[in-house]
């Protein structure tokens, strides 16, 4: 993916063409689904920051993120994510997401923010904020 910027007046970088952003969003979300940890990886730079609330104080590098991703998603092979909202920022995008997840015979809806942070075409910053209550309480009466 290439990514086209330029510099507004007030030197704010914006996304020129947001089919490109959204491109990238639609595939990047499309790699959380199907357990495939390694392709997932790919959006990421090597030496990522990634926040979720499971790891409130962050993972560093790709390594870090492969050892979490990898049970995440083993746990998680079926669950869909699909765009909200779209934030074009700076250094990258704030995204709405909404993600469906089956958990035994029901399907739980859940909402959440990325804010992410973009370095040569690569996620190099992702920190994900949702309310993930809901989703443990009925993990736990499965």
């Amino acid at each position: 993916m290439v990514f086209e910027y330029y510099i507004y007046k007030s030197y704010i970088w914006k996304m020129k063409d947001t089919t490109t952003l959204n491109s990238f969003i639609d595939s990047w979300l499309a790699a959380w689904a199907g357990n495939k940890p390694e392709i997932l990886l790919d959006y990421y730079t090597p030496d990522v920051f990634y926040l979720d609330p499971a790891n409130p104080n962050g993972l560093r590098g790709k390594e870090q993120l492969f050892e979490y991703l990898k049970k995440l998603l083993q746990k998680n092979p079926n669950w869909k994510w699909s765009t909200e909202e779209i934030f074009p920022t700076e250094k990258g995008f704030t995204l709405k997401w909404k993600a469906e997840v089956p958990i035994g015979s029901e399907n739980l809806s859940i909402y959440g923010l990325d804010i992410v942070e973009m370095t040569n075409n690569k996620i190099s910053r992702n920190e994900v904020y949702f309310d993930r209550y809901d989703w443990l309480i009925k993990i736990m009466k499965k």
